[in-house]
């Protein structure tokens, strides 16, 4: 079993790889798609509360065409509110880009995923172990695989890092045994 640090404080041995795992090559996720993911997955979250601003707007109108209450500064009020709200957002997962401690995110790792576990290695001997009980939820993009840990924390697999279209298939495969993946109706 090959040597897999984690930290330089405890080490942890690698499980040997199944013949079934499927390989990548080596890749590094870029850090604006990732603030790009991280906002979109925010807004599938999210977008219920959208309807909160909208009732406010909806009720502003009601009131000022109706004589009752006319005011034009519940508009700007509501539309700053939505806006900083986004732009909260945006400037927390841009921030991550920059730190340091984030640094590693945005690395070049290759990753052997089978129906176990996912291996993230740095280089052939050098990695790290995530257990699929880690991932909450994946989804397919039109060239690219997502794997949802929380809010800010995915994988991304474009589909151009899988060396063959068996591959590909073999991920979709292991994504849908694990209910991670919606099986397709045709």
């Amino acid at each position: 079993m090959a040597k897999v640090p984690v930290n330089k404080h405890q080490p942890v041995y690698q499980m040997p790889t199944s013949p079934l795992a499927v390989k990548t090559k080596k890749f590094a996720l870029d850090k604006k798609k990732y603030v790009r993911i991280a906002l979109r997955q925010t807004w599938e979250q999210q977008k219920v509360w959208t309807l909160v601003p909208l009732g406010l707007l909806l009720l502003n109108a009601i009131l000022g065409l109706t004589g009752v209450y006319p005011n034009i500064w519940v508009y700007i009020v509501v539309v700053l509110g939505a806006a900083l709200y986004v732009g909260f957002w945006w400037v927390q997962f841009t921030g991550v880009t920059q730190l340091e401690q984030y640094k590693q995110l945005f690395d070049k790792y290759l990753y052997e995923i089978d129906s176990r576990q996912i291996m993230v290695k740095t280089n052939p001997k050098e990695g790290g172990i995530m257990q699929w009980d880690q991932i909450k939820s994946a989804y397919k993009e039109k060239d690219a695989y997502i794997l949802v840990m929380a809010r800010g924390q995915f994988l991304h697999f474009p589909t151009s890092v899988f060396n063959s279209e068996h591959d590909l298939r073999l991920f979709e495969r292991i994504l849908k045994q694990k209910n991670l993946l919606p099986e397709v109706k045709a």
